[in-house]
């Protein structure tokens, strides 16, 4: 089952690769590390785009910065997309996401600064309850390594399975030691996950994909992580040797400023927490 969602999910993201790569290539040379023209950044939609907008409709100008976003949908693109140089930097992934990919991928991406946290949740439209699943129910959870690694250790934080001391973020399901409740997995690439919920009865989503699917981590998960200690914060990212462009510098203070923290605190209403 693993491996054919990875198939699966290589052949989507070559596609959106392609896909996207066609869309930022008229871009390069904005995307330049000369610190001219206009930082092209690649990020999800909800809510590492939205924040964007918000910098660059109400704190760019002022502090001298031309901002381009650009929105995939991907987990693999934008990282592709700033290894090439079609864009300047990309907003949307974490600090364990991020080593995994450059490892897997020889890309050579690093963190500029850290935002907000995007709690993963456990979702359900069967039951209100986590404890409420039933013997052998369904957990859609994502298939990518470390996503798949926190929503197992999600789980096992709220006692619905056992995993072997020490795997971390790179817990598959081969890695329960106990299972109380019988639960089978169903690994689905991450955007996928809350699509599932009619056909599963429970899936672990992505924050961000949990609020384009108009669900409100804080109030509708059954289960959710703990924002306290957690290594899993979004982060602003270039390709290494960038990370002195001085409109990246400007972008990480504007994303790292007073008025994007309120700007989160009031939009997303504990669903998406500020890192900083």
């Amino acid at each position: 089952m693993r491996n054919t969602a990875r198939i699966t999910t290589a052949l989507l993201a070559t596609g959106a690769l392609a896909l996207g790569l066609t869309a930022c290539g008229s871009d390069q040379d904005s995307a330049s590390s000369d610190g001219s023209g206009p930082l092209v950044v690649a990020a999800s939609p909800v809510p590492h785009a939205e924040i964007l907008t918000f910098v660059k409709d109400n704190l760019a100008k002022e502090a001298g910065l031309e901002l381009e976003v650009k929105e995939f949908t991907d987990y693999v693109t934008p990282n592709t997309a700033t290894e090439d140089g079609s864009v300047g930097a990309n907003f949307f992934q974490t600090q364990p996401y991020l080593d995994d990919f450059n490892k897997k991928n020889g890309t050579h991406i690093t963190s500029v600064v850290d935002v907000h946290l995007e709690p993963l949740g456990l979702y359900s439209n069967k039951v209100d309850k986590a404890d409420a699943l039933k013997n052998g129910a369904t957990v859609a959870v994502p298939n990518d390594t470390v996503n798949e690694g926190r929503a197992l250790q999600l789980l096992a934080a709220n006692g619905l399975i056992t995993l072997k001391d020490g795997v971390g973020t790179a817990a598959t399901p081969a890695d329960i030691t106990d299972n109380p409740k019988n639960l089978t997995f169903k690994e689905l690439e991450a955007a996928q996950t809350p699509r599932s919920l009619d056909d599963v009865d429970a899936a672990v989503v992505n924050g961000n994909y949990a609020i384009e699917a108009d669900l409100k981590p804080a109030e509708d998960a059954l289960v959710l992580e703990s924002a306290k200690n957690n290594p899993n914060s979004n982060l602003l990212a270039v390709k290494e040797g960038q990370e002195d462009d001085p409109r990246v510098k400007k972008l990480a203070d504007l994303l790292t400023s007073p008025e994007v923290k309120k700007f989160i605190e009031d939009k997303y209403a504990g669903s998406v927490v500020a890192s900083f």
